[in-house]
């Protein structure tokens, strides 16, 4: 990455959210063993004190990613997340033209090979038709989303659009691989456009409602420019 320092929209004394770039993992992975930069190392280093992961994010998704700063905090919060107390907003842009709102409830298998209960709501912001043919196609349809999941699987909202047959634009394993080439030879694009935008939830000590919000990466607004989004 060429500026080593993250973007912290939210900071206090128990607390501090960062909006997390593409490509970046949270923390280290046996999984990842080409990664040499960990948003927990970064942020650690940046701030001067040590944080503590309360959710995660894939490393494609960029967008809201949550720390504490005691181990207190980090599970006071957690629980929140396992309650499904904390309102998660997603945005996307997806394959074709997507239904208005649509509940997903389909259960997903995680990496042990056990079904879990995975509910998503999606809602459609914009549609948009390029006057670029594709396959068959005279012209190619896209859409921007909102999704809204109420569980916290692995990769859920990814696994649903593709369930959907809406996948993300840019994402692999679970998208389009003739749209991700098609962005990538047409506009040079290979992001995931798959963006955390809000965390809602109530403070852990304080009688107040926090709004955390990031802002949209420059790939993420380049594609909207794009597409007419």
């Amino acid at each position: 990455m060429e500026d080593r320092r993250l973007e912290i929209i939210y900071q206090d004394q128990y607390l501090v959210a960062i909006n997390k770039p593409n490509g970046l993992l949270v923390h280290r992975s046996p999984i990842a063993a080409d990664a040499s930069e960990f948003a927990l190392q970064m942020l650690r280093d940046q701030i001067g004190q040590h944080v503590f992961p309360i959710h995660r994010l894939d490393r494609k998704t960029s967008g809201v990613l949550l720390f504490a700063l005691d181990k207190e905090t980090t599970k006071l919060v957690q629980d929140e997340f396992l309650q499904n107390r904390v309102l998660k907003n997603y945005l996307a842009i997806v394959r074709g033209f997507f239904p208005e709102k649509i509940e997903v409830d389909y259960p997903l298998t995680n990496d042990r090979n056990k079904k879990q209960e995975a509910v998503t709501h999606f809602y459609n912001n914009k549609h948009t038709e390029v006057k670029i043919p594709f396959g068959k196609h005279p012209t190619s349809r896209y859409s921007l989303i909102e999704a809204f999941p109420k569980t916290g699987r692995q990769h859920q909202i990814r696994k649903h659009l593709n369930h959907l047959r809406h996948p993300i634009i840019g994402d692999r394993p679970h998208g389009c691989n003739k749209q991700n080439k098609f962005f990538k030879e047409r506009w040079n694009m290979m992001t995931m456009l798959l963006h955390a935008q809000e965390l809602k939830f109530k403070h852990p000590y304080e009688e107040r409602e926090l709004v955390l919000q990031a802002s949209l990466n420059e790939e993420f607004l380049r594609m909207k420019k794009e597409l007419n989004l």
